[in-house]
């Protein structure tokens, strides 16, 4: 059945004063508030602006606390889960970094006390930053996902840390048997974890083998992996890497595609007791459209039953559970906010809304992909409102929204005089893909950020990064760079 996304308010009728869109979206006197942020007043010249001035469109929005309610959500789910199945084992949650490299993000999520994961040589890099500033401690893990063969700068550098920081947590989760010579030439004393080749929905563990992905070992790999890291006196083996799926929004259905996973596991645990970790990956779903419906509770409990199961019938222990929540961790703290500059009719099926900014650049998913986001007005929501499509400012045809060929229906007011939108659930992915920095496309400079988080009494705390100017784009070596002649 081809469900149709809801990524706004679909009626011509006001929204009611005190409407919820959903947990930290609601409406106060025809404005959106962002829990308690009144999004449109960050614009408007009323004195109602929380800030000393208003600000310019378009904007970034960063919303800090967002991303700690997120970890704790998830961490008392997980907790309550535990105590009702009695289950002995513990839940550790990990930030993959990939949805989100952005400092501000980085810092916040280690200072939630959470487990990092990462995948490539900068991400070292940006681990040892945080260890010398003081937002990693010895007894947070550190993943290291990511293909890291002998001579790669992934694999040096992640020795390298370890000689560095000898008393932390590093584990490198091998994705091919070439990975652990480095490693055991080392002489270091690294927790090492093993990646199944599985991801999608396979009915046994047989059937992974033939997974249509580049990641992760076979089964015949994964023993053979293990015997090399027991018969290497400086390696532990200590956790198992299943990754099945992505945005995965049924329980049952994402309980099942990690039962084979799981099965290896238990099979390895009985051969090698060091392994105490099962680690699931990603696929813990979040919120993108309106109509988002996940029992994350369900999730917590099937897992845990799934596995107790397993435990019983391999007579193992429960192992301590891992999940590595990228997209869920941050995609609710990000928004981009926009100015609608001029409504055009132009003889279209409906009226184009035309922003200050370029919808393709900023959220790279809604063309490459196809994917969805909410969308809603910052003001005017007390007026009537009209079906209409939504254009960026680049020539680019695939600059729309809803994304071409999707059957979503986008409504914003009629009234349009000093109107802004925000774009929501955009903070995973989105900048990384767009890239942070550089030259977009048709060279539209990047949107100012603002940051937002709370003081110890409640209030709000803001910073503003000032965006590109022109000159800033100019300065780009990729852009309008001499020539140099090379010889023939």
């Amino acid at each position: 059945m081809n469900i149709i996304p809801t990524i706004g308010w679909e009626s011509p009728d006001p929204v009611p004063d005190g409407y919820r869109f959903n947990e930290y979206l609601h409406v106060r006197n025809g404005h959106l508030f962002y829990e308690d942020l009144d999004l449109a007043a960050l614009f408007l010249n009323d004195g109602t602006s929380p800030l000393s001035v208003p600000l310019a469109s378009p904007l970034e929005l960063v919303y800090l606390p967002k991303i700690r309610d997120k970890i704790r959500y998830l961490q008392d789910v997980f907790a309550r889960a535990i105590i009702e199945q009695e289950y002995t084992g513990r839940f550790y949650y990990a930030y993959a970094s990939k949805a989100n490299a952005a400092e501000e993000v980085i810092r916040t999520t280690l200072g939630a006390g959470i487990h990092h994961e990462m995948s490539s040589t900068v991400d070292v890099d940006i681990v040892r930053l945080m260890i010398q500033r003081g937002y990693i401690t010895p007894d947070q893990m550190i993943i290291a996902n990511g293909f890291k063969m002998a001579g790669m700068p992934y694999s040096r550098n992640l020795i390298q840390l370890k000689r560095e920081y000898p008393d932390y947590r590093i584990i490198p989760v091998i994705e091919n048997l070439a990975e652990l010579p480095p490693l055991i030439e080392s002489g270091l004393p690294f927790e090492v974890g093993l990646r199944q080749k599985s991801y999608g929905k396979h009915p046994n563990v047989a059937a992974m083998d033939f997974a249509n992905s580049r990641f992760g070992l076979t089964i015949g790999e994964i023993w053979d992996a293990a015997e090399m890291i027991a018969q290497s006196p400086n390696l532990t083996l200590r956790l198992y890497h299943g990754m099945v799926g992505s945005q995965l929004t049924d329980p049952q259905d994402f309980v099942e595609r990690l039962t084979p996973p799981l099965e290896v596991f238990a099979q390895l645990r009985e051969e090698f007791p060091t392994l105490t970790i099962f680690d699931f990956g990603g696929g813990v779903p979040v919120g993108l459209t309106l109509d988002f419906d996940f029992d994350y509770y369900e999730f917590a409990i099937r897992l845990l039953q799934a596995i107790q199961v397993l435990c019983a019938r391999y007579n193992i222990p429960e192992p301590d559970i891992m999940g590595e929540m990228g997209r869920y961790t941050v995609a609710e703290h990000g928004a981009h906010l926009f100015r609608v500059l001029l409504v055009k009719d132009n003889n279209s099926p409906l009226p184009w809304y035309i922003i200050d900014g370029s919808i393709m650049s900023s959220f790279p998913d809604t063309w490459a992909l196809g994917e969805h986001f909410i969308v809603l007005p910052l003001n005017h929501l007390d007026k009537p409102f009209r079906r209409v499509q939504l254009g960026g400012l680049t020539c680019d045809s695939d600059d729309v929204y809803p994304p071409k060929g999707s059957e979503a229906e986008l409504w914003l007011p009629v009234e349009t005089e000093n109107l802004y939108i925000g774009f929501f659930a955009v903070g995973a992915y989105q900048e990384m893909l767009g890239g942070v920095g550089g030259s977009k496309h048709c060279v539209i400079p990047e949107a100012n950020e603002l940051i937002v988080d709370r003081n110890p009494d409640g209030s709000y705390s803001f910073e503003l990064f000032v965006g590109q100017a022109p000159e800033d784009v100019l300065d780009n070596p990729d852009i309008a760079k001499p020539c140099q002649p090379v010889q023939a």
